[in-house]
Formats: structure tokens, sequence, C-alpha cells
């Protein structure tokens, strides 16, 4: 029996493993043990994700989160190294980006677990964002690198990491997309809620730490939004950490002049997505949802690991400086071009096969 222990512990990983965890329940021959860090501790944001993506309840809830960066990838370290001297795995499989990626990725490293990184090869090249040093890291010392585009196979060559370690599989966003999506036309009720037409409205999400923790650039965010919600519709799901901040720095007033909501269920924000007329956001993870639901999108960051995205017309990047130049780019931004960089929503399968027969 091939044991196979995942380390999720952040919203995307929720949605990333669910496609490769489907596959591995029914390989033969297969076992996978799964480890939720407790990185996102809020029943919004995490439990119902296992329930509606039909993920089984985690076999290890180590409980960590709400520290900050240092905290946090020390003791899940410590955490995830006492489950893995339990388990013995054959293999340790981690996702993205976060300080859960990068716990269990040196945890089984330093006991010489081979480690298997989904979603390898992504880059910013903004060494000041701690997403960038953990895929790096994560990168350079994992077995098998699953990049999900081209342009992430060239920059893990780059790097000097061997072609036989590389595998481009396509993106599971794109399978969690297509399969999601339509699961969420059966059973998401949020437009109904919300009394919201299709393609009426903008979608607006905020949470990296770059626009938080910034409080020029989470004021440029939260007018720019106010300005635009003044000729369409602006929906807000409102992640915990972006509340908090906006409470903090006196702009909760700003808040209440959209409609800001409490943190949606995936199959909610599948729904919104599918339906938006265009999407802001600084999420990596919501460009590409947006993509695959044909739905413009404007970033709100310095860059964007989704180049390909960029150059296909779908996304523009606009670091939130100045609230004419946002308020601009959300109002003119509303088609991109055809085009599939990222599979035929077939990830899951391949990653789910190379970690289940070995290499």
């Amino acid at each position: 029996m091939r044991k196979i222990l995942t380390v999720v512990g952040a919203r995307p990983q929720f949605i990333k493993a669910a496609v490769v965890s489907r596959v591995l329940r029914v390989t033969p021959g297969v076992r996978e043990v799964l480890v939720h860090t407790g990185q996102h501790y809020d029943d919004n944001m995490s439990q119902v994700f296992f329930e509606e993506l039909d993920i089984p309840e985690p076999d290890y809830h180590l409980g960590i989160g709400g520290g900050s960066h240092g905290q946090n990838t020390g003791r899940m370290l410590e955490a995830i190294e006492k489950v893995l001297i339990n388990e013995r795995p054959h293999l340790v499989l981690v996702y993205g980006d976060t300080d859960s990626t990068l716990a269990g990725a040196l945890a089984a490293s330093k006991l010489h677990i081979p480690v298997a990184h989904v979603e390898a090869g992504l880059r910013s090249f903004n060494r000041r964002m701690p997403e960038e040093i953990n895929r790096v890291l994560t990168d350079h010392i994992s077995n098998l690198l699953f990049a999900p585009t081209e342009q992430a196979v060239q920059n893990l060559l780059r790097e000097g990491l061997p072609m036989s370690a590389i595998h481009w599989v396509g993106d599971v966003m794109y399978d969690a997309a297509l399969y999601y999506g339509e699961k969420a036309e059966r059973y998401s009720q949020i437009l109904q809620r919300l009394n919201l037409p299709p393609k009426r409205y903008v979608l607006a999400t905020v949470h990296r730490a770059e626009n938080t923790d910034d409080p020029v650039r989470l004021r440029v965010i939260l007018e720019a939004l106010v300005r635009v919600h003044q000729e369409v519709p602006v929906v807000f799901p409102v992640h915990p950490r972006t509340r908090k901040r906006a409470e903090a720095y006196g702009l909760q007033g700003l808040l209440d002049k959209v409609l800001s909501l409490e943190p949606v269920g995936y199959l909610d924000m599948a729904m919104l997505e599918k339906n938006a007329r265009l999407i802001a956001t600084d999420s990596g993870g919501v460009q590409k949802e947006a993509f695959f639901y044909g739905v413009p999108c404007v970033t709100l960051r310095d860059e964007t690991e989704w180049v390909e995205l960029v150059e296909l017309g779908w996304n523009v990047v606009y670091p939130p400086l100045d609230v004419e130049v946002v308020v601009d780019a959300l109002l003119r931004q509303w088609e991109g071009a055809k085009a599939s960089p990222y599979g035929e929503g077939t990830a899951g399968t391949r990653i789910a096969t190379i970690v289940a027969n070995g290499f």
C-alpha cells in the first residue's frame, strides 16, 4: 500500500487538493492521509470547503493559524514532523505557496521523505512577497514538480532544476472550475439571495498582505470600489484580515458603501465568479477562475504569476496606488481573447497517476 500524505491549510489548497484527492481515493493500492494545518481557522474559510468539495474530514487537524509568517511556519514544521514520524508516508504532497506549503515540504525533506509540489514553477519575481519565498524554496526541495503551464516549466529549468523532476500536467484549478462550476449551478442560491442579475455586477476580493497591511493601498482599493459601485454594483466578500485592517485604519465606512459580505462558500463563490461582469482581485486563484469562466479581470497588485492571462488580454495588472487609475481600469476591462494555456481539465488525474505509481 502506497501512502500519500497531503498537507493543506488555506482556502485555495482545499480546492486544489479536492481535485487530486478525488482521484487518489479511487486508485487501488493508495491510501491518502490528509493533514489540515489550520492556517485558515474560520469555519467560513475552511470547514465549509471540506463539506462542499466532498473532501473527507482531515486525519489530522493541527489547529495552527493566526500568527505571523515565522510563528506559523515554525509551529507547523514542528507539528507536521510529528505526524510524519507517526505515519511514515512514501510521499508528501503540498500545494501552492502558503506557510503550510513550505512547512510541509521542509518537514518531509528533513526526514528524507520525497516531496511533490503541485503548482510548481510559478514566479512573480518579487521576493518581498512571502508567497514568492515559499514557492521558490518549496520547488528547490521537491522531488516532483507539477507545473501548471509551459512558462512554469521554463522558470524551473532556468533555476537549474532537473528535467526529470518536472511534469507539465496543466492546472488543477481548471479541473475544479469545470467540475464545481457545474455543481454550483445546481446548488448555489446566492444570486437569488442577493437579488443579483447575471453580468450586471463587479465581484471584488482582497486579501494579500501587500494590500491589506498598507493603509494607503487599502484606502485606494476601497475608494475605487465605492466609485465603481455608483456605476455598477460591487459585490465584495470580505476576507477576515481585510475587514480587521479596514477597521484598524478607520476605513470601515467605505466597506459599508458597497455590497460587502462575510466570506462565502466555494460553490457560492464559483457562482458569483461565473456570473460577474468583471472581477477585481489580488488573488492568484481568482485571476485564473475568472479566465476559466470567461470573465475579464483587473489584478490589484504590482505583478502577477499568471503572465499568460495578461498576454491574452483577459487580465490587466494595476498597482492600487491611485484611485482614478484603478477606477478607469475597472470601467474599461470588459473582454479578452480565447485560448487554453492551462491544459484540458485533466491535471488531477495526471498528478494522481504519477504519485500513485512512484517515480
